[in-house]
């Protein structure tokens, strides 16, 4: 008697709506934070990092500040959470870059170094978006430790293309790692320069300059270069 009356008072009670499959909940959070993440690089770009909060990041994605504080607790957290989106951006850039390109050393040394110039990375946008990181990373070394950790993947995989393609090189004064030392500074002085002056250098004339260097250091391959150079499309 009394295992059916604990049946029927079970029987009696509100059965709980379904709640949605855990996936799906993955799936809508993993959105969410996506389009928090989207609203935080349209607030930096056009409001500046100092003048971005949780308030005008939640009215750009069109949702609650209480949405934004849930997933990201604090600005900073955002903002770290935009750095790291940014530069997965620009690694799958530059890593399909290289995938493209022909097996051989210097093709992949110039897919490399032009990825930084293409205008899918190098544009209006991703130029504020870089500039206003490096301009808070000394004040911030969670933001400095980002870049370290992501720009030194690049800068040792710049210098391993220089070192298989040094056969090629020519010139007493040149090293693989002081040719992969100018390549990266001129690609991150024309990003800086782009930004401040956007009117003082053109992506075609940026990419050529590249290229020349690259002719200067490895002549037998300067037709390749040069020619390689001019065949890729700066247009947004």
């Amino acid at each position: 008697m009394k295992g059916e009356r604990r049946i029927q008072m079970a029987e009696m009670q509100p059965k709980k709506p379904p709640g949605r499959p855990r996936g799906e909940q993955t799936e809508n959070a993993d959105r969410r934070r996506r389009q928090l993440v989207e609203a935080a690089i349209h607030s930096i770009v056009h409001l500046g990092m100092s003048a971005t909060t949780l308030a005008t990041v939640s009215a750009s994605a069109g949702l609650s500040q209480g949405v934004a504080v849930f997933y990201f607790k604090s600005k900073e957290n955002l903002l770290i959470e935009t750095l790291r989106h940014h530069y997965h951006e620009y690694d799958d850039h530059w890593h399909k870059a290289l995938a493209d390109a022909p097996d051989d050393p210097l093709e992949k040394l110039m897919a490399l170094v032009f990825a930084d110039v293409d205008p899918k990375i190098c544009n209006t946008r991703n130029l504020t978006l870089w500039n206003s990181y490096w301009g808070e990373a000394v004040a911030r070394p969670k933001f400095a430790e980002i870049c370290e950790a992501y720009d030194r993947v690049r800068y040792e995989t710049l210098i391993g293309f220089c070192e298989a393609a040094a056969p090629m090189m020519v010139g007493p004064y040149w090293t693989p790692v002081t040719v992969a030392d100018v390549l990266d500074t001129m690609t991150d002085g024309m990003w800086t320069r782009m930004h401040v002056t956007p009117g003082f250098m053109a992506l075609e004339t940026g990419r050529m300059l590249l290229a020349r260097f690259l002719a200067t250091v490895y002549p037998s391959r300067a037709d390749r270069i040069l020619a390689h150079a001019e065949s890729l499309d700066t247009k947004q």
